[in-house]
């Protein structure tokens, strides 16, 4: 029998970006190689999901192009449509607001998508065929869009989350509700991205499992509605977050267990970056972080198999 496939997706852009800089600058990828390298130790390849800071950083791209030469990872695409060209201004100050897509008119969010796609094709002389959203907001704008460009994998769902309550555009009606989405792969309906479907659109939703029994979600929903709030259920998911290595086997446990037969993880590029983020603020954060990953991949090596998201695509659709 085959074994499940450990997919890594890096979303690779700006140092801190939740520090809503006013200019991006790209010291994270002096950082990535170390990364890279961890991953081949245990036969993993990752998906460096790149956007547009990251597509013209001469050291990202000399870095992408040599993994990509030596068959040990792939690139995709991802997309923060407040600084990816062509501009729009949507809401007077989107540095700010830092809207999603699919907020934008299907006009404009058609020529960021192009432009990012033939920007990355010629720059990586490959094809796109993989992709996650910039800030998980996906729509069916935004697939069809994507199948028309001959992309074969996205990764934007994150099940049992609702990111509703994150706001874009203030006009808007915040991020997209995944909390009834599928957690395992499908094909999706190009018209419902909810459901499977006969599109050539493969979704790989992330790999996240409730924090808490379904019984007690239900009694703090409840009590959140006493108090007219709303939040989804807490969640983990396989990501770092500084020494929770234990929690992030759990969440791979759980998600085979269930019969999937991948699992994904996630982290952003300037996490690997002493101060790149809140997350990792210092060279000790960051070696934190390399021991949870050695445990981690360590764990995952007897049980997985490393895929990039075209290679399982690939196989799903052999296997289909």
């Amino acid at each position: 029998m085959t074994k499940p496939a450990f997919i890594i997706t890096i979303d690779t852009e700006g140092d801190n970006l939740w520090q809503n800089h006013r200019q991006i600058k790209t010291e994270n990828a002096h950082f990535l190689p170390r990364f890279q390298s961890l991953c081949e130790k245990f036969n993993f390849k990752p998906v460096w999901l790149t956007n547009y800071e990251m597509a013209v950083d001469p050291v990202y791209v000399a870095f992408a192009k040599e993994v990509i030469a030596r068959g040990q990872g792939e690139v995709g695409m991802h997309l923060h449509a407040w600084n990816s060209p062509p501009e729009f201004d949507l809401t007077g100050d989107d540095w700010r607001w830092q809207p999603y897509l699919i907020e934008f008119p299907d006009n404009v969010l058609r020529d960021k998508v192009v432009f990012m796609t033939q920007l990355l094709e010629e720059t990586f002389q490959t094809k796109m065929r993989s992709h996650r959203a910039g800030r998980w907001a996906f729509d069916s704008r935004y697939a069809k869009l994507l199948i028309e460009l001959g992309y074969q994998v996205d990764c934007s769902v994150t099940p049992r989350v609702n990111w509703r309550n994150a706001k874009g555009a203030p006009q808007g009606n915040g991020g997209t509700d995944y909390q009834h989405f599928p957690d395992r792969a499908y094909f999706m309906d190009e018209n419902a991205i909810h459901q499977p479907g006969n599109s050539s659109l493969l979704e790989v939703p992330m790999s996240i499992q409730y924090k808490h029994p379904a019984w007690l979600n239900g009694v703090k929903q409840g009590y959140d509605r006493l108090r007219g709030k709303y939040r989804s259920p807490s969640v983990n998911w396989l990501r770092p977050a500084g020494g929770n290595v234990a929690q992030m086997i759990a969440v791979a446990e759980k998600c085979l267990s269930q019969g999937n037969d991948y699992v994904e993880f996630m982290l952003h590029s300037s996490e690997f970056m002493p101060g790149g983020s809140p997350t990792f603020k210092d060279e000790a954060a960051i070696e934190g972080l390399y021991q949870d990953l050695e445990q981690l991949f360590a764990w995952l090596a007897e049980r997985t198999q490393g895929m990039t998201l075209a290679e399982y695509y690939e196989m799903k659709k052999n296997a289909g």
